[in-house]
């Protein structure tokens, strides 16, 4: 797969992510929106880079679970699994809202 597909898809897959490649070869990502202090203080990072664009997806899910430790690694927003549903409240689209049986915000 050519780097530009690559680079597409795990922009597709991160959507408060930009993501790039340098001339030098190494992948990056860096947030769309400042970090908060619970953020900081989870260790997350505003911006990561990797040799390759699976370590670049690693890197991601690593700042996924550090942001949203109680979500499985499959899940979130990194496009595996899970999907909107893993996405903390705040960051919900109106047309995704949890299953029934899940909390969610009140009417």
């Amino acid at each position: 797969m050519s780097f530009d597909r690559h680079l597409a898809e795990i922009a597709r897959e991160n959507p408060h992510w930009t993501i790039w490649r340098s001339d030098a070869g190494r992948w990056w990502a860096t947030r769309h929106h400042p970090l908060s202090v619970g953020q900081r203080e989870a260790g997350c990072a505003m911006t990561i880079d990797a040799d390759d664009p699976d370590g670049l997806r690693e890197q991601l899910q690593d700042q996924e679970r550090r942001e949203n430790p109680e979500v499985p690694r499959e899940q979130g927003r990194s496009g595996l699994e899970g999907g909107p549903a893993g996405l903390p409240e705040q960051e919900r689209g109106p047309d995704e809202l949890p299953e029934q049986g899940q909390a969610g915000p009140d009417p």
